[in-house]
């Protein structure tokens, strides 16, 4: 993760980028586990896998920012491969979390909505980057973030957790829901802002 108009300091291999790197690589293996957890009948036990390397995926989003502004080691690669690394883990998630059947009938709405949000953004951050605009991130995007990676938490461990902690399924359903709701709104700011140079664009 990096800031913008800071000097890049960072080469390839830095810690920040690495965490991101590692990020990026937890994608597969939270898919796989889910996968063979449900279409293979491989056992509940494979969720608590795919939940521990999902929480390590996750606290490696908070620790590569850190790292890269406590250390100044910033970097292009670090600022592109971030978001998409991001992204990329929701993405999959929410995919395969529909496909096992944990996310059904009108809460699949909750994961459309995300979905949608973020390839609606990520076009109009590449529209505002040609014209030299940057939204800045919001407290309330971050507790967005927060609040999905968290739903997407419970909802990994499912079927597992819902032994142990009753209604775990739920709880990420309803955390989803949530989660939809306030992205609609943080996605308002990108969307009101390439409104707005659209209409203003000079001939």
């Amino acid at each position: 993760m990096t800031l913008a108009g800071r000097p890049s300091t960072a080469h390839t291999f830095a810690l920040p980028n690495l965490l991101t790197f590692g990020r990026i690589a937890a994608i597969p293996a939270v898919v796989a586990c889910l996968f063979w957890s449900q279409i293979f009948q491989g056992g509940l036990w494979l969720r608590w896998v795919a939940l521990f390397i999902f929480i390590a995926a996750a606290i490696t989003d908070l620790l590569d920012g850190y790292f890269a502004r406590a250390w100044s080691q910033y970097s292009p690669l670090g600022r592109m491969l971030d978001p998409i690394a991001d992204k990329l883990l929701v993405g999959s998630c929410l995919l395969m979390l529909g496909a096992d059947g944990t996310i059904l009938g009108w809460s699949l709405w909750a994961a459309i909505v995300i979905l949608c949000r973020e390839i609606l953004v990520s076009g109009l951050r590449e529209f505002l980057a040609e014209l030299h605009v940057r939204v800045r991130v919001t407290r309330l995007a971050k507790w967005k973030t927060t609040v999905q990676l968290v739903a997407i938490g419970f909802l990994i461990a499912g079927e597992a957790g819902d032994e142990i902690l009753p209604h775990t399924t739920t709880i990420g359903i309803v955390l989803l829901w949530i989660s939809a709701i306030v992205t609609l709104y943080t996605g308002w700011d990108y969307l009101r802002v390439a409104v707005h140079h659209l209409t203003h664009e000079e001939p």
